[in-house]
């Protein structure tokens, strides 16, 4: 051993006294300081302990008494053959550690009981503090101390392999401890991800709240206001809401009327037609009948009512005349200038042929014509020119492009050519 120099002269062991004196570490066998000092005593506080009695400080780099753990273990096991300091220190460290099982193996008067508490060490957490007080007591024979010692020496074997097998375990444990700490990682920045997005989700949340709530407060604010006119304008005219629902009726019965007036007008065309083709049919059959003219029966016009919608008032019996000689049957509306827009409706609807006179209507009922006609496919012609001889080119033209057909297209005509004499002196 290292520096032994340091320690005093070793002495003999004292004669182990008859009685209940414990025996000393030096006054054991060596055979059982190898494992008193292994099991009882740390190797750290081993090390501090040969240390101090060595007189060797952490002030003095590299002047520790052994290099190794092995090397102070051995040199410590040969200190404890005979009395020295180091040996004397060991017993107080050792006796000063193992305070606790000491005196209660003082109770123990019989090697027997003594054995039986060493028996329990396997099954307690102090088995040390029992080692050491087992070996030391003067009730501990040869037979007692060989048991012991065996126990010790296969649970030194056991340790060793169940130290061997936990640091295997250790060591896999570190390597499943590393993969779930990467996994607690990744979880972490996924749960971190998911806490953003969600923050933010309910932030936009929070905002659309806000927005719907000031929009909901506009709209019971403005429901309040419309309220609180509609209270004033009935407490200005009580009679208002019943107002309203007389309009409301009044409406639906001018619907009405219109819907009549039409079915009376076209009841009366047909009541006219049947009775002008009676009167035909009976100026024939008198002996003296003359024939109507050819032309007036080979008009497309024959029999089919002709609606002059405009023109000026004098001349509505010109009109008149023209489109009678034709054959047609004459139908007139002012155009709104004196006659009610809305009764423009039925007679539109009676018509087969409409002649528009665009100089002298309401925009109102030019576009009502013109809607009505989209929508039938009845043949309408404007004349922008509201006089007689612009009547009478339009009718040549309609005579010479054949009968208005129901289903043909809007035939717009406007500011037509001047009639042939010939023409003329026909529709004369």
């Amino acid at each position: 051993m290292q520096r032994a120099d340091t320690f005093q002269q070793p002495t003999r062991p004292e004669t182990v006294r008859a009685g209940s004196r414990r025996r000393r570490l030096w006054e054991l066998g060596s055979h059982a300081h190898c494992p008193v000092i292994g099991v009882c005593l740390p190797i750290g506080a081993l090390r501090r302990l040969t240390d101090k009695v060595l007189g060797v400080t952490d002030k003095v780099p590299g002047a520790q008494a052994l290099a190794g753990d092995h090397e102070l273990h051995c040199g410590a096991i040969a200190e404890c053959r005979l009395r020295t300091r180091l040996a004397e220190a060991l017993q107080k460290e050792l006796d000063r550690r193992h305070a606790p099982a000491l005196r209660r193996a003082a109770t123990l008067k019989t090697t027997d009981a003594l054995a039986a508490w060493w028996r329990e060490a396997a099954a307690g957490p102090d088995l040390a503090g029992r080692f050491w007080a087992v070996m030391t007591h003067a009730r501990c024979d040869d037979a007692l101390a060989h048991a012991v010692l065996g126990d010790v020496h296969m649970l030194q074997h056991q340790i060793g392999m169940a130290t061997r097998v936990d640091a295997a375990r250790f060591d896999a444990l570190i390597d499943e401890n590393a993969v779930l700490a990467r996994e607690l990682g990744a979880v972490q920045q996924r749960a971190t991800r998911l806490a953003t997005e969600q923050a933010r989700r309910i932030a936009q949340l929070d905002a659309l709240a806000m927005q719907l709530r000031a929009e909901l407060i506009g709209r019971d604010t403005t429901i309040a206001q419309l309220r609180e006119q509609l209270a004033a304008l009935e407490a200005a005219a009580p009679e208002l809401r019943t107002r309203f629902e007389l309009a409301r009726e009044n409406r639906a019965l001018a619907e009405q009327v219109h819907a009549l007036q039409r079915q009376a007008l076209q009841a009366r065309q047909d009541a006219e037609r049947q009775r002008r083709r009676a009167d035909e049919a009976l100026a024939l059959q008198a002996p003296d009948a003359v024939a109507p003219p050819a032309a007036a029966t080979a008009s497309p016009l024959h029999e089919r009512a002709v609606l002059c919608v405009g023109g000026r008032s004098a001349s509505v019996p010109a009109y008149r005349r023209l489109i009678e000689r034709t054959g047609g049957r004459f139908l007139h509306h002012d155009g709104g200038e004196e006659g009610k827009v809305a009764q423009l409706d039925a007679t539109l609807a009676a018509a087969d042929l409409v002649i528009c006179q665009t100089g002298c209507i309401s925009h109102d009922a030019y576009w009502r014509v013109k809607d009505h006609c989209k929508r039938t496919g009845k043949r309408c012609v404007f004349v922008s020119n509201p006089s007689s001889s612009a009547l009478e080119r339009s009718l040549i033209r309609l005579m010479r492009a054949g009968a208005p057909d129901a289903s043909a297209a809007d035939g717009r005509v406007v500011e037509l050519q001047a009639a042939t004499a010939d023409e003329a002196q026909a529709l004369k």
